[in-house]
């Protein structure tokens, strides 16, 4: 079995959709829990942007989460997480950029980013302005994904993908700090269940930030 190793960050959205297919395909990881925001010279040797998640496996140093999402599907194809039709892989790339690109400017870095993030790097206190408006944005984007799962029985079509993991990342994250209200959307927050319950999960669940208690429904399968 090959070992893996990624430098990560417990509740980052791009080290948690890492974490997920690592897990769904069955590789062995060490966690390595890395400050990057110190940027110290061994971490800028491995990932010059100086972010996380960086993941060494197969000899080979990598970062940028979506490529080393589609390394893993294309090296372990066993679960394939990406579609083989064109047209299905590029709905899956659409959503996967919705969630890690608009999704995480308006509410991922909005309240993850000000109320743990400022203070576990010490950049001072969240910004009650960008609070409230990634507390009011999430509804939109809840709303969104319940419009895509009353279509579909995943978020980008029939099968379990790539996509699900990118917003499962991001939803896990901000429920550990209880800013999603799984009220909104019965249909999402079965659709939550049902991923949560996987296997692949358990390490996500049983993170613990230091001064950050996650709600007693975060690890409850049914919640």
């Amino acid at each position: 079995m090959t070992t893996a190793r990624l430098f990560h960050m417990p509740l980052s959205p791009f080290c948690r959709k890492v974490r997920l297919v690592l897990a769904e395909k069955r590789i062995e990881v060490e966690l390595v829990e890395e400050r990057y925001w110190e940027a110290s010279p061994d971490f800028l040797r491995r990932n010059p942007a100086g972010k996380v998640p960086v993941l060494r496996l197969d000899g080979r140093t990598m970062a940028e989460s979506a490529a080393i999402c589609e390394y893993l599907d294309e090296t372990r194809p066993d679960p394939q997480l990406m579609p083989r039709d064109p047209a299905e892989r590029l709905e899956v790339r659409r959503l996967i950029g919705w969630f890690d690109d608009k999704f995480h400017s308006e509410v991922t870095s909005k309240l993850l980013y000000e109320r743990v993030n400022k203070k576990v790097s010490g950049k001072g206190y969240p910004d009650s302005g960008n609070v409230k408006a990634g507390s009011k944005a999430i509804k939109y984007h809840l709303d969104y994904m319940h419009w895509l799962l009353d279509h579909r029985r995943w978020l980008a079509g029939d099968n379990m993908t790539l996509a699900d993991f990118a917003a499962a990342a991001h939803l896990s994250s901000l429920d550990y700090i209880s800013d999603v209200d799984w009220n909104r959307s019965a249909v999402v927050k079965d659709w939550y269940a049902k991923i949560k319950s996987r296997p692949a999960f358990r390490s996500i669940l049983a993170d613990q930030v230091p001064g950050f208690r996650p709600p007693p429904h975060y690890t409850d399968l049914d919640f």
